[in-house]
This record gives structure tokens, C-alpha cells and sequence, in this order.
């Protein structure tokens, strides 16, 4: 931490000049800083939990004048396709427009890439709970935090109940199938890792999509995953680079994109979010958005989740992100990103139907149903349904997103 704050002071006494010399000077000043953080290493010790901040250390960027940065989002919102060299400054522009303004232009190009009715269905499943290893600030799940949430380590769930509940969920329409482990790695589960291809096997055999989330991977295992026919894989960067460190300190945000790197080469659909209300900033969201936007390929999905305090984790007493944030995140994320889908995932379930609503109209296209996330509350497939029929919602089918004007695009995984 004590080297970040230094970083950081540094940047912020060369910001002039960075200023003079333009976005690519400022952006390789930022990428020399970044490679100079020190990678944990996964056999040390892990330190103690990281200490949540009110307020973030990351260098808050000089805003571009109107004139410039409505011509930003003409340009942007006048794409026909993706593009991956966005600079923090342009997606600042972006994710500081009006919010009607904003809301709007996101429908516009949502509309241009997507059939606006339609919304994939998810069910989230966790195949593991707790005795986790890692300090991540705002999970239930970490050994570090058991006492206060009480949430205690169970064994891997068994392949027939895991079908069984994947069986539930197809019937009551879910089209994906989501598995989630509390574990920081993968590393000497071969047994797991052998009943979770099976799992992933049977789920497709059914007609669905099929996501896990098992913590970091390796190249060899995400080739496993990907001969078992895995749809996706999420792997959350969480929030900014520069935030990061304030909320985990057991993995690196570098361990994170090499996890991606993995999915990516296997083949494998990439889905990778945030989450909202863990104490950051404004430019930390545009952080979190240049991290996912400026990828080698964006993210097939993109799951943008308002924390839920839970008692007994370091942030278990913060207040809930105001749904401004949430709202601004999902339109400019439509915006930079035009082919992605945009998941509510978690904190969806205190948000009134009509919040959720202006999500959809904004750009988001997934949410996650059915009786629980992970450790928290979900909406049902029952309550999903009729909000569907009051707005004019379907569900999207299984491997395939229709584009609005463009045809259908194939999302199947051979």
C-alpha cells in the first residue's frame, strides 16, 4: 500500500506534464508505473486483510471540454464495430455525459447490436462454499471472515445434484447455467477439476450455456475446461488497477488478466465485470471500464454488480452504491463496448422494477435468476417472468443473441 500512495503522488506531480505531451505520453507514464507493482507471490504468506479506504488513491483525470467530448460520443456511438484502443480520457468523456443523454445514446447503439427485447436468463449455482483463502474485502467466503458471516466450508457438490438443479433451471427457462467455487486456484484439485468437466459435459448435453467461475486457472486447465464444452469463464477484475489494491491483497490485478489470457487462448468466451460500492471513485469505474474495454477482444459478457454488504466482512456496514453509478456504468459499458452482453448480476435484487427497466433500456441484456447468487438473495424465475410480461421482455435463447437489423450471431462453442 505504501508503494501505491507513493505511485500515485508521483503521478499526480507529473500530471502537467503528462497533460502537455497528450494521451499517449500520460498512458505510457501510467503502464510504467503499473509494471513496476510488485506480483505476490502464491507460495508466500498471505499478508493481512486489506484495510478498505473512504476514498481512492487513483489519479482523477482532467476532463476534456464539451465541445470535445460530445464529438467523442458522436464518434462513438456512430460504430458498426468494436474497438479496443479506447484511452481513460475518451471513456471519461463518455461516462461523464448527462445521464438522460447518456442513457439515450446507450440505447441507440445497444439497439444497433442487439434485439432490445431480448434478455439471457442465468442461474447462478455455488458448487462449493467458503474456506476460501483469499481476503477479498466484500465475500463471505474467505477463512478469514468465517466467524462473522458464519458461512462455513462445504465439500464440492455432487455431479448428480448440480444436473438436478441445472435441470430446474432450464425448465423454469434459464438458457446458462453458472457454477461458482470458493477456491483461489485450481492447483492440485484434479479430482475436482475431473467432476466439474463432467458437470459442464451434462449441462450441454441439456442445451444450455455453461459458465464457471474456479478462481485462477492455468493454460492446461483452461483446455480441459474447453474439451468439456465450457461456454465461458468469469473472472471479475473488480474495479481500477489503482483501487485494486485497497480491497484484495492476496492476488494481483496482473493474476487476474493472466487468467483471462488463459480463457482466451483456450477458446473459451471471456466474461469479466466489476463490482459497484466498494469505496471507489468515479475514475476508478473508468478505470474498471478501460481495464475490460481496452482487452485484446472484449468480453463476451460483462456482469456489473452493486455490492452487498455482508455482515461480518470488512465491508459488511457500507452503504449501497447509489443506482446513478450503476445506471452510468451499464450505458457508457453499452457504448464502448457495443457487442458485449451486460449482466445485473448481484444487487439486482433491492432495485425496483423500475430501475431495472432503465438498465434494459440503457444497454443491459442479462441477468441472473432463480432461488440464490452465491450467498446472497435472488429474483425468482416467477417474479423475472412477470416483469417481463409487463415491460415486453423474452428470454435469449441458448448460444445464439439476435442483432436488431444485422441477423443472429452464432455464440456456439464446438
Amino acid at each position: 500500500m505504501n508503494v501505491l500512495r507513493v505511485q500515485a503522488r508521483a503521478l499526480a506531480l507529473q500530471q502537467p506534464a503528462l497533460l502537455r505531451r497528450g494521451i499517449v505520453g500520460r498512458l505510457q507514464a501510467m503502464s510504467s508505473i503499473a509494471s513496476q507493482q510488485p506480483a505476490l507471490s502464491s507460495s508466500a504468506s498471505p499478508p493481512p486483510p486489506p484495510v478498505p479506504t473512504a476514498n481512492s488513491q487513483t489519479q482523477e483525470y482532467q476532463p476534456v471540454d464539451d465541445a470535445q467530448a460530445k464529438k467523442i460520443l458522436s464518434a462513438a456511438v456512430a460504430a458498426t464495430a468494436p474497438r479496443y484502443d479506447w484511452t481513460r480520457e475518451e471513456i471519461a468523456a463518455i461516462y461523464h455525459q448527462p445521464l438522460m443523454e447518456l442513457s439515450y445514446q446507450a440505447s441507440t447503439i445497444h439497439r444497433r447490436f442487439h434485439s432490445p427485447a431480448e434478455v439471457q436468463l442465468c442461474t447462478l449455482m455455488n458448487i462449493k462454499t467458503g474456506g476460501c483463502s483469499e481476503d477479498c474485502s466484500y465475500c463471505a467466503q474467505s477463512t478469514r471472515y468465517q466467524k462473522g458471516t458464519n458461512v462455513p466450508a462445504k465439500r464440492v457438490e455432487s455431479v448428480e445434484s448440480v444436473l438436478a438443479a441445472a435441470k430446474i433451471a432450464r425448465d423454469n427457462g434459464s438458457t446458462r447455467f453458472c457454477m461458482g467455487a470458493a477456491w483461489r486456484d485450481m492447483r492440485g484439485r484434479k479430482t475436482s477439476l475431473k467432476n466439474i468437466k463432467e458437470m459442464i459435459s451434462g449441462v450441454r448435453a441439456m442445451g444450455m450455456e455453461v459458465c464457471v467461475t474456479l478462481g485462477m486457472i492455468d493454460e492446461a486447465q483452461a483446455k480441459e475446461l474447453k474439451e468439456a464444452g465450457l461456454t465461458a469463464y468469469n473472472h471479475n477484475v473488480d474495479t481500477s488497477r489503482e483501487f485494486y489494491p485497497s480491497i484484495i491483497s492476496t492476488r494481483t490485478y496482473d493474476e487476474r488478466l493472466a487468467t483471462l489470457g488463459h480463457v482466451r487462448d483456450a477458446g473459451i468466451s471471456v466474461c469479466s465485470g466489476g463490482i459497484l460500492g466498494l469505496g471507489e471513485s468515479d475514475s476508478d469505474r473508468v478505470g474498471l471500464l478501460h481495464t475490460v474495454a481496452t482487452l485484446p477482444s472484449h468480453p463476451e459478457s460483462f456482469p456489473v454488480n452493486a455490492l452487498v454488504p455482508i455482515k461480518g466482512t470488512p465491508l459488511g456496514e457500507r452503504k449501497p452504491v447509489e443506482f446513478t453509478k450503476m445506471l452510468r456504468t451499464i450505458a457508457a459499458a453499452r457504448i464502448i463496448m457495443p457487442g458485449t452482453i451486460i449482466r445485473i448480476a448481484a444487487g439486482r435484487k433491492t432495485m425496483p422494477e423500475e430501475q431495472q427497466a432503465l438498465c434494459f433500456l440503457a444497454g443491459a441484456n442479462a441477468i441472473f435468476t432463480g432461488e440464490k447468487m452465491l450467498t446472497t438473495e435472488c429474483n425468482g424465475w416467477d417474479e423475472d417472468a412477470a416483469m417481463f410480461e409487463r415491460w415486453g421482455l423474452r428470454g435469449m435463447k441458448s448460444f445464439q443473441k439476435t442483432k436488431s437489423g444485422l441477423g443472429s450471431a452464432d455464440l456456439s462453442v464446438d
